[in-house]
């Protein structure tokens, strides 16, 4: 998943960082490199979060702004401006650049490369990254044996009335063909974050 991320921040990067004139050659190695390491920080610490699963499935399935606006509404995702935020004072602290060149690159980078990243996962034809694995990465094997696609196409099912309730979660947790991990975290985090990944009207 790192190689996978890596090869995004780099082909996203080519414009926003190695052919930016207010970023010296120098320093295009080290940038491409602590963008692509803040960026798999920021989601770790998403998916270590409590309720953090349900949030990243609702980025990585399509849910919230990315479903509406396209890339560049990952934006307005409160998620990914946090990753913004804190990469872009890495960046800016570490090199000496400016915010506006700081916050021009990763406002370039950061969007096309989740982007990429979700359409990634979500598409068949495409092995290098699914859903699973991709939680598996982030959360630190919390999420193990848990069939996400399963759970999605369920959860899915449990809203054609319209609503997520109380029953909904219940036959989730016990018919989804995944088993809580006996560490805790896992499907609890996964079931604390839905709210978010169906959008709170």
């Amino acid at each position: 998943m790192l190689d996978v991320l890596e090869g995004l921040v780099r082909q996203y990067g080519q414009g926003a960082v190695v052919e930016n004139k207010e970023v010296p050659n120098e320093h295009n190695e080290g940038i491409i490199q602590d963008v692509t390491q803040g960026i798999l920080g920021g989601l770790t610490k998403q998916a270590n979060a409590q309720g953090g699963l349900g949030s990243l499935l609702g980025l990585f399935t399509g849910g919230g702004a990315s479903q509406s606006q396209g890339v560049n509404g990952l934006m307005s995702n409160p998620m990914v401006q946090m990753i913004a935020k804190n990469v872009i004072s890495n960046i800016m602290q570490k090199y000496g650049l400016s915010n506006n060149a700081a916050s021009g690159i990763i406002g370039n980078i950061l969007p096309s490369v989740l982007g990429g990243l979700i359409s990634k996962t979500n598409d068949p034809n495409d092995n290098s990254v699914d859903l699973g694995g991709l939680m598996g990465t982030l959360s630190g094997g919390k999420t193990n044996g848990i069939d996400f696609g399963s759970i999605m196409g369920q959860a899915s099912n449990a809203l054609a009335d319209g609503k997520l309730d109380m029953n909904d979660l219940l036959n989730l947790a016990s018919g989804g063909g995944s088993k809580p991990n006996a560490g805790g975290g896992g499907l609890g985090d996964l079931l604390g974050g839905l709210g978010g990944l169906f959008g709170k009207k």
